[in-house]
């Protein structure tokens, strides 16, 4: 219930954020190029709170929080009073026009380079990608990747930390041709290029892992089998398991490894398990019959209630990034300017076919994404909005209608012939671009709705 609450509070604030930003872009704006600002809204439905400021604009406070909007003076949607005419929006020049329109997108844009900026400004840390298996027959394994090897760039492009490993692979995702990588050995500063084709490279529409589809195993340290912590009630309690039992044996087969011993739980649910724990230099035997516990996809897995301490990472795998005020400010932009072609090249391999549809994600798995990074530290809260807001940014510069790249396509065409598109034309669009942009919500919930 209460991780449930806080996925509910961290998306409120996600999208609360985001969306008064954009909207602030287009006010901002507005109110410079001298267009009178009626309502200033976040969220639709009924209003719960609302103020005026000394201009007579009204800001409100609204129940549904998925979306906002800036309500002007403009003669095509309703009758304009004498007084108000030189304030609406339609009588503006198309420059001032096309100024106010595109400012809430790059408002979502000057946002991500603010969360950005902070992140690495404060610092972040990374593991770097060194590479623990290779799978036989995968890419990674045509490409002569090796264990032990670390993975410092993919197509010329730094991979200094895991994260940085998968958003490359991520923009390969659909495509075909050589993909390289740059390798180094432990101990040495020799590099090395690997090259291989990623003819027959597919990734899970459903759970997309770029890494781990293209046949790389991350590196890891070695995790004992120990018990850090018994859950009260559970079944490694019920046994009579104590922590700081380590388990030897599971039916008479060695443990060496804490995820043998995982493994082995999650295939036996419901079934009695003889296992021998080491305690204070003592062997132990005892049976423990894991808990069967019933996942998302419907399937069934053993459950125990134990955990095991962690260790750390070697201090040469950790990477520190972080920034002086100024670098980190270039550092943001940079990662903003990436990470919205990503997006755009997404979109566009999905209109023509090269990546599926079900890569397409809505308010559930938002919803579930910001929650969990909330639960992954400040850092991880703040890129995630971050990446939201460049996402928001470029789907609202998409032409078409509805969407602020449609009245931007209208403006430009203005520009070029030298008078506005007729009425009936906009209407028409506003049509089209309203089935597609439903449509696409309509996709996105249910692929939502799939996943769960």
């Amino acid at each position: 219930m209460i991780d449930t609450l806080q996925m509910i509070f961290f998306t409120l604030v996600a999208l609360g954020l985001l969306v008064t930003f954009h909207e602030f872009g287009h006010f901002w704006v507005a109110r410079r190029c001298g267009v009178k600002v009626v309502r200033f809204s976040i969220g639709f439905g009924p209003v719960l709170t609302r103020w005026r400021d000394r201009k007579g604009t009204e800001f409100a406070l609204s129940a549904l929080p998925l979306g906002g909007y800036v309500k002007m003076v403009d003669e095509r949607e309703g009758d304009v009073g004498a007084d108000d005419l030189p304030y609406a929006f339609n009588r503006k020049s198309v420059w001032q026009r096309i100024a106010i329109v595109a400012a809430g997108p790059l408002a979502n844009f000057l946002l991500a380079v603010l969360l950005y900026w902070v992140i690495y400004l404060v610092g972040v840390q990374g593991v770097a990608p060194v590479i623990g298996d290779i799978k036989p027959g995968s890419v990674a394994a045509r490409a002569g990747l090796e264990p032990g090897q670390e993975i410092v760039a993919v197509d010329g492009e730094p991979t200094p930390a895991w994260q940085a490993l998968s958003q490359q692979l991520v923009r390969r995702i659909g495509e075909e041709g050589a993909i390289s990588f740059t390798v180094t050995y432990p101990d040495s500063s020799l590099q090395y290029e690997n090259v291989a084709d990623l003819d027959g490279w597919q990734v899970d529409d459903d759970k997309p892992d770029p890494v781990g589809s293209i046949g790389i195993e991350f590196y890891r340290p070695e995790i004992p089998p120990v018990a850090e912590e018994i859950v009260p009630g559970g079944a490694a309690e019920q046994a009579g398991m104590e922590s700081g039992d380590r388990v030897l044996s599971v039916e008479g087969q060695p443990v060496s490894r804490w995820q043998e011993w995982v493994e082995t739980v999650r295939d036996n649910p419901g079934k009695p398990l003889s296992v021998t724990v080491e305690r204070a230099g003592r062997e132990i035997p005892l049976t423990v019959t894991p808990k069967a516990i019933r996942e998302e996809d419907g399937g069934t897995i053993g459950q125990v209630g134990m955990s095991v301490a962690v260790p750390e990472w070697p201090p040469e795998m950790v990477r520190e990034m972080h920034y002086g005020p100024v670098a980190a400010f270039g550092v943001a932009v940079d990662q903003t300017w990436k990470t919205a072609s990503l997006v755009l090249d997404s979109i566009r391999k999905m209109v023509v076919g090269l990546i599926s549809p079900k890569h397409l994600s809505g308010p559930i798995t938002i919803a579930k994404v910001a929650g969990a990074s909330a639960q992954y530290g400040v850092a991880a809260y703040l890129g995630f909005l971050a990446l939201l807001s460049v996402s928001l940014g470029v789907l609202n510069l998409l032409p078409v209608p509805v969407l602020d790249g449609g009245h931007l396509m209208y403006y430009v065409i203005e520009v070029v012939k030298g008078s506005p598109v007729s009425e009936k034309v906009q209407m028409a669009g506003y049509r089209v671009g309203l089935f597609l942009v439903v449509g696409l919500m309509a996709l996105a919930l249910y692929n939502d709705l799939a996943r769960l």
